[in-house]
């Protein structure tokens, strides 16, 4: 087994033209919608799991907090579909490219943070400021609880693509290990 371990995270290009559109856009294949009026049992199925996630993902939130319900289901969708599309040989899991989890993070960041500014102020910009915090160290604590606050995203970008580059690595080694062990065990 003489290849390289990352080669499975190289973005996969036919004729000079990258596939990304191609491999992104493939998991809306896998959730068809139906206008039938009695749907097959794939589309009932799907229905079904939709409203028990949203039903139980959504039940503890307000109705402000369930506004973000079509998002967050859209995007659970996503990954999970395309982290899916992984497990299949000689296939690309574009969630395991760093430009990709940016692209998802700093939208959802961004929202999250100018409706938390917007819907309650004093609580959002609280954070940056610890109560009972000595009059000489507000501007160094307010730069810090700034810095860190524009970091988040980018930190969560970097922990998604790297759980995922070590779940596919993983898999992959255990999977040659087993092919290996298989193939001595006939001999």
């Amino acid at each position: 087994m003489n290849e390289n371990l990352f080669a499975s995270f190289i973005t996969p290009v036919i004729l000079g033209l990258p596939l990304v559109t191609l491999i992104v856009l493939f998991p809306s294949l896998l959730f068809p919608t139906s206008n039938r009026l009695v749907s097959n049992r794939f589309v009932t199925l799907q229905q079904w799991m939709l409203q028990l996630v949203s039903k139980q993902m959504m039940s503890i939130h307000n109705s402000k907090g369930q506004t973000w319900a079509l998002m967050l289901m859209s995007l659970i969708l996503f990954i999970g579909s395309t982290n899916l599309l992984g497990l299949l040989p000689h296939s690309f899991t574009p969630t395991t490219q760093l430009s990709m989890n940016l692209g998802m993070a700093i939208p959802l960041w961004a929202g999250a943070v100018i409706t938390g500014f917007r819907n309650k102020t004093k609580a959002s910009l609280a954070h940056f400021l610890p109560q009972g915090t000595p009059t000489p160290l507000v501007p160094m604590l307010v730069i810090i609880g700034t810095i860190s606050l524009l970091i988040q995203p980018v930190a969560l970008a970097v922990r998604l693509t790297g759980y995922i580059t070590a779940g596919h690595l993983l898999n992959r080694r255990i999977g040659g290990a087993t092919l290996a062990l298989m193939s001595s065990c006939t001999t």
